[in-house]
């Protein structure tokens, strides 16, 4: 490879696992406001299968019709800054960072290009490009919801989803806000959560959860699979309904609750941002949030990556080693 090109994984058509490819493309040059990141580690979320395979057909009106506008998939980094525009003031050469792009993907490369007022921040000394990488947007998203229901110490929460990348990360915040948490999971995820904080847990493969005759001051579902209608009975007085993944039926009641009063059903998306990432890394330099990781792939696995996000039953993240 010389020096103006990269590797990256790319696709140029949606589809299952095997429409993604290595290739070699333009190395990115900073702007005078931004820094390059040689990337080290990155993760498949859910999110980029969604992408990958432009499901919900929704997805397509902002991502490419027919074939996609950004052949790069990729929200999380963790890396090293070997590069910097003209007016950057905020980080130098050799510094390790983490972050996410949000909205906009491209970190299954070799290098990005990010603004230094992005969502990116020094990484802690202690942890690894690795977990760093996964510290972006499952904590971002799961801060972004505990923050908009208002989660108060004392209160009880269900986190239903509670050993995937935003559950996990759920688990730890809620537990440093002071709350009480239950957890929902698989049986082979019971210890995990346990280990996250979760005061109690409930194995949906043995239970259901919806059928408990407790009630919680908020639920929060973090893989879908559920709405705010099979949950409504658990709902405390002045319960609170949030969710990271609607389902359809949810939008109407968010909609209700907002005009009408009543149980608040709260969704959308999570804006995180550099203060965001900060706060991440705060929490993660007091000990109060770790890395939940399931496996390994290095970037020439890409496929088989894909392919094991697809089944669904991941706990907590699947790490990409770039640099491997």
């Amino acid at each position: 490879m010389n020096n103006t090109h990269m590797k990256a994984a790319v696709y140029t058509r949606y589809g299952s696992p095997e429409v993604l490819s290595i290739a070699q493309v333009a190395r990115p040059e900073p702007r005078e406001n931004e820094v390059r990141i040689r990337i080290h580690a990155t993760t498949v979320t859910s999110g980029d299968v969604r992408l990958r395979k432009a499901d919900p057909f929704l997805i397509r009106f902002f991502s490419g019709l027919f074939t996609p506008k950004a052949p790069i998939l990729g929200h999380e980094l963790a890396g090293v800054v070997d590069a910097v525009g003209g007016k950057v003031t905020k980080f130098q050469v050799g510094d390790r960072v983490f972050g996410t792009t949000g909205m906009r993907s491209g970190t299954h490369a070799e290098y990005i290009c990010m603004a230094e007022d992005g969502a990116i921040a020094r990484t802690p000394d202690h942890v690894a490009h690795g977990e760093a990488a996964t510290l972006a947007i499952g904590a971002l998203t799961a801060q972004h919801f505990l923050q908009a229901v208002k989660l108060q110490r004392g209160e009880h929460i269900l986190i239903h989803g509670a050993s995937g990348s935003i559950g996990s990360a759920a688990v730890q915040l809620a537990k440093a806000m002071g709350a009480t948490v239950t957890a929902v999971c698989s049986t082979a995820n019971v210890e995990l959560v346990r280990t996250l904080g979760a005061d109690h847990v409930i194995d949906y493969r043995k239970t259901e959860f919806t059928k408990g005759g407790a009630t919680y001051d908020v639920v929060f579902s973090t893989v879908g699979h559920t709405s705010f209608t099979a949950c409504r009975h658990l709902l405390a007085a002045n319960g609170r309904y949030v969710t990271s993944s609607a389902a359809g039926s949810d939008y109407g009641h968010m909609l209700k609750s907002k005009l009408f009063g009543g149980p608040r059903v709260i969704g959308g998306i999570s804006k995180g941002g550099a203060e965001g990432i900060a706060q991440i890394r705060d929490l993660v330099g007091a000990g109060k949030l770790k890395a939940v990781i399931d496996r390994h792939f290095p970037l020439r696995a890409i496929v088989d990556a894909h392919r094991y996000v697809d089944q669904g039953h991941k706990r907590g993240n699947v790490v990409i080693d770039v640099a491997a």
